[in-house]
Parts: structure tokens; sequence; C-alpha cells
């Protein structure tokens, strides 16, 4: 079964989202993260992924605080990111309730280090995040510190450090995708299982509808991330319902969701 993972991008303590990771085309909505929590929790959600965009771009947690009261509501396996450049960081966040941390471009700055993090903390509590743009041929080229440095690393030589090191879950955003309602990169999904099918991946980055959610489970990707899609409800809470372990029947809860 392929669950689908809700997001909450925290920006400046407020819920957002970002258009192809572009941090001048912010979409800014009224609604606060514990509301959305208890709301995603409700539809039966079992994970929720929560991203500190500050502390994606500047290395510096803004919203850590924030974050602490989302893991502190308990209800939720909360797995977060947004620069995590630390064992430090990733020893307060667990500690404080944080099932899973996601660390992002200190996988590419210090392989080795990150390699320890797996070591030490386990395979389930870690997960890699490498953010893509899929360039000529097909070839998606990893993007660091939120998006906003480019490498010539390819995914997959990306990968191979952690291999070997205990890695499990990796999370790979389509950054052309994010934020734009464009469908996800299939094709990129696809190759990404052949290529390591002893990976549980997660796809992030372009879902729109309900029939993205079917196709990306025909990928083998063990979770989908779905953001602007459902804070603009482009899918229905019955369509959820094969996507998420904890959900109610269609009709008890559409009469969760609207009391």
């Amino acid at each position: 079964m392929m669950l689908l993972i809700p997001v909450i991008d925290l920006k400046d303590g407020r819920c957002v989202r970002l258009l192809k990771g572009d941090f001048a085309a912010e979409t800014r909505y009224e609604c606060e993260p514990q509301d959305l929590l208890r709301r995603y929790r409700a539809l039966g959600a079992a994970w929720l992924h929560v991203v500190d965009l500050d502390g994606a771009r500047d290395g510096v947690g803004a919203n850590g605080a924030l974050v602490l009261a989302l893991a502190a509501e308990g209800t939720l396996k909360l797995q977060v990111g947004g620069g995590v450049r630390s064992a430090a960081v990733i020893e307060k966040l667990l500690g404080a309730g944080v099932a899973r941390v996601v660390v992002g471009s200190a996988a590419i700055e210090e392989p080795q280090v990150v390699c320890g993090w797996l070591a030490r903390f386990g395979e389930e509590r870690v997960c890699l995040a490498f953010d893509v743009r899929v360039e000529a041929a097909a070839v998606p080229r990893v993007h660091t510190r939120g998006w906003t440095r480019d490498t010539a690393l390819e995914l997959w030589n990306a990968i191979e450090p952690f291999r070997a090191r205990g890695l499990k879950h990796v999370l790979c955003t389509d950054i052309d995708r994010d934020g734009a309602l464009a469908g996800p990169n299939l094709a990129l999904y696809v190759e990404a299982t052949r290529r390591f099918p002893e990976l549980a991946w997660q796809a992030s980055g372009g879902v729109r509808d309900a029939a993205d959610l079917t196709a990306l489970a025909a990928t083998g990707v063990a979770a989908a991330l779905s953001g602007k899609a459902l804070l603009e409800g482009h899918i229905q809470p019955e369509e959820m319902q094969a996507f998420l372990l904890n959900a109610s029947s269609p009709a008890s809860t559409s009469a969760t969701t609207t009391s």
C-alpha cells in the first residue's frame, strides 16, 4: 500500500507553498498549522511531513518552536526536515517526539557524516531527501540549500554512498513540478524504484488529484507527498481513503470533516 503523506510547509510561522522551489513565488494559506494537523488526523492520516523552509534555505530553524509544538500534539507521526545539518538537531527533534528526521543538503555536502547519523539513529528515524531538476536525457540533477544551489551530481550517484550504510527512506522531489499542480514525474519514480527497489521511495512534486495518487502507486513508491492539492481541496476525502492508514469509511470521514 502506498501512503499519502500530507505536507505542511512553514515560512515565518505560517503555512505556505512555493512554486517550483522559488521563495519569491509564495502562496500563503490562512490556516493555523495546528488546525491543519488536526484536519489531516481527522481524515485518517498516519504521517505528516513538516518542512521548515527558512531552515532549508538558511540553515537556521526559524520555525523550530512551531515544529516542536506540532510534535507535542502526539497524534500523528511527524517527519520533519529543513536545515537539519547536525546530529544535535536530529537528537533534539527525535527527543521532542518527531518520528523521522529528513536530511537534505548535508547528505550531499558531508556524506560520510550523514552515514554516521544513519548508523547512530537507525534506518527508520532518518530519511534522506534529494531535490532534483530533470535535465536533457532525463538526467535528475540534485539541488541543495532549499533548492537555491545546483550541483553536478546525478541523483543515482548521490544515493550510492548510503546504500550499504543503512539507508531505507528516500524522499525525492521534482522541483519543477513542486507546487505547480502539473502532475508528478512518473518516469522519474519508475526509474528510481527500478534502480533501487530496496529503498522506500517517497514521491514529491506535482500531485494534483486522486488519479495521480493511483498512478504513483503503480510506480512502486512507498509514499506520495501532497501539499497544495490537499490544501486547495483538489482531492476529496473519499478519494484519499485507499492511501490513508487510519481512514474510516467515506461516509464517516465526511461527517468528521464537515462537523
